[in-house]
């Protein structure tokens, strides 16, 4: 069975739906490469893949732990390459609770680097990684 199925909806556009919930995703062209930059594009769904696979897998980690994660966010910040164009860096920043002694926060920072997203993305793509640890 198939994971997604999608179409092109005109003007740069697509329309991606996953085939076990039904969600939608729509996609569009950036600004600066033809598009009117209204949702994500491939590229910033990549970046924001990354981001909440790290999430997850830590919220695995943590749960098996009895960690709660919960109101923990990230920002991503996608740099791109001209030629060929490409992601070049994806900058991933965690805000996570002050509170976390020193052996979760080793294993939570661990299991995000180690995300099946982290681990199929090319090897040149710089992956810059940080945990801020605040409130």
């Amino acid at each position: 069975m198939s994971t997604a199925t999608a179409r092109y909806a005109g003007h740069l556009r697509t329309e991606a739906t996953h085939v076990a919930s039904g969600n939608t995703i729509l996609t569009d062209a950036p600004v600066d490469n033809h598009g009117r930059g209204e949702a994500f594009s491939p590229t910033d769904l990549v970046s924001a893949a990354l981001g909440s696979c790290m999430m997850t897998i830590m919220g695995i980690v943590a749960e098996r732990h009895q960690v709660d994660l919960t109101g923990v966010t990230y920002d991503v910040t996608k740099h791109m390459a001209a030629e060929p164009r490409r992601i070049r860096q994806i900058d991933v920043t965690f805000q996570m609770p002050a509170t976390l002694p020193e052996k979760e926060r080793t294993i939570l920072e661990n299991a995000a680097r180690t995300c099946p997203v982290a681990l199929s993305l090319n090897p040149e793509i710089q992956q810059e990684v940080r945990f801020v640890y605040e409130g």
